[in-house]
């Protein structure tokens, strides 16, 4: 059984998607961008802060579905600038996720994101 989570502490899907599915123990959650949840755009501000509203969407999502930062087993970073924002978006990546068992990760430079944004992640939890 698939179970759609939506939260309104999290950005509204920008499509036809869900913020996040629920499926066998695990949840989905969506591409995050740095977009505020009430207004819907984009924040200001440089990599760390874009990065910080990313991470807050996710955990926003994450405990709308009964889960947490510390059960989240797989994240896909994508970057428009890897060589730029990397080790900005990492300095508050290590952070926010668990320094005894970090989650498996992929960063990845990508030539546009929705909403020309600099970031977006998504990641896999357990419930």
């Amino acid at each position: 059984m698939v179970k759609q989570i939506k939260t309104d502490n999290a950005p509204a899907a920008i499509g036809p998607y869900s913020q996040a599915v629920v499926a066998n123990g695990f949840i989905f959650v969506s591409g995050q961008l740095p977009l505020d949840p009430k207004s819907g755009q984009l924040v200001e501000g440089d990599m760390p802060i874009q990065t910080k509203r990313v991470i807050d969407n996710l955990e926003a999502i994450l405990q709308a579905a009964g889960s947490s930062l510390d059960k989240v087993v797989r994240i896909d970073v994508f970057l428009k600038d890897l060589e730029r924002d990397f080790p900005a978006m990492n300095a508050v990546y290590a952070t926010r996720f668990s320094k005894t068992s970090p989650p498996a990760r992929q960063t990845i430079q990508a030539a546009k994101l929705p909403l020309n944004a600099p970031i977006e992640i998504s990641c896999v939890a357990l419930i």
